[in-house]
């Protein structure tokens, strides 16, 4: 038996006219609703070094999220695994601190595929690098480490730096051992190697805890610029061309909030100190003794800078390191 068909009530007319109003609204909004789902997730990755700290306050004061982007930083142990991840497409870009030279031979390999818009150049004045040695070393000046055992960060940059400033700076017959950054200070003390060349804040660690003392500091626009005042442009913060290309507006965006941790760090630099914790084995009282870097955004690279920069290149060319040579002109992010 067929059940009679029965008219709506007034009230539940309402409801079904309410709910297909909903209805036809939630269509006409899902295309914002998925355009904002569809965001990419931005994936840079970082070396746990000082250099790195506008990323980091950019990340921890929210710069990155008021922009509307979702980005997720990558530890890695060393800058060359990092810049493996942006070729082989785990990761969009590198932070600051991230060695230039292999973000270098990451170009040499993918031409085209990264796009410099920030770096952090140092020198005497703005410490990253030095060469380290233990407290009680009789060493005074760089010619004292002849024949020793000296640490170098992982990866080719590092060590064919610390080769380099050695010969330079007179210690012929040192011998480089590649160890991770965090173990140089431990390896002093307990007498493993002689000396470090280094970057903090492993210099700051070693002299807090009394193991280690500063031997030199910027070695190497001492040693590869010849001048320690001289701009080195060791680390920069990069984005992959494919990513750039394929997200134009969260690239944009992207770096005009790392551009906003850049001024941050300028501006308020004891501040953002605190953002070294977590990110680099600096915390408490030490996160006010670090050195910093100076940073320089892709819009702010005078010539002289860019002749600077491709100077330091260039001694990956001559010593055979780079396959060819690289113009820094061509990796520098144009906007």
């Amino acid at each position: 038996m067929n059940t009679p068909h029965r008219p709506q009530s007034p009230s539940a007319t309402r409801r079904k006219v309410l709910q297909t109003g909903a209805a036809v609204l939630g269509v006409m909004g899902m295309p914002a609703i998925v355009r904002a789902q569809a965001a990419p997730k931005i994936r840079i990755g970082y070396w746990p070094i000082a250099a790195g700290l506008p990323f980091y306050a950019a990340i921890e004061l929210g710069y990155f999220k008021e922009a509307g982007l979702d980005v997720e930083p990558l530890k890695f142990a060393g800058a060359q695994q990092v810049m493996e991840a942006v070729l082989s497409g785990r990761s969009d870009g590198t932070a600051n601190g991230t060695g230039s030279a292999n973000i270098a031979i990451g170009e040499l390999a993918q031409p085209g595929t990264f796009k410099i818009f920030c770096a952090n150049p140092s020198n005497v004045k703005n410490v990253l690098d030095e060469v380290i040695v233990p407290v009680a070393s009789p060493a005074k000046v760089m010619a004292d480490l002849k024949g020793k055992r000296i640490g170098s960060g992982p990866g080719i940059q590092n060590v064919t730096l610390a080769k380099t400033i050695l010969e330079r700076g007179g210690a012929t017959g040192a011998t480089v051992v590649e160890l991770p950054i965090g173990q140089h200070v431990a390896a002093l003390a307990a007498g493993q190697i002689d000396g470090a060349y280094t970057l903090e804040p492993t210099g700051t660690i070693g002299r807090m805890n009394g193991t280690t003392r500063v031997l030199e500091a910027g070695v190497i626009s001492q040693y590869v610029l010849g001048d320690n005042m001289a701009p080195w442009f060791g680390g920069s913060a990069s984005l992959s061309s494919d990513f750039i290309k394929k997200n134009p507006d969260a690239a944009k965006k992207f770096i005009a909030a790392y551009g906003k941790g850049v001024a941050y760090v300028r501006t308020k630099s004891v501040e953002a100190r605190q953002y070294l914790k977590g990110y680099t084995p600096i915390e408490g009282a030490l996160t006010g003794e670090v050195p910093l870097a100076a940073y320089m955004m892709y819009n702010e690279f005078k010539p002289s800078d860019v002749a600077h920069f491709q100077k330091f290149f260039d001694l990956f060319s001559e010593k055979g390191i780079f396959s060819s040579r690289l113009m820094v002109d061509t990796m520098l992010y144009k906007g």
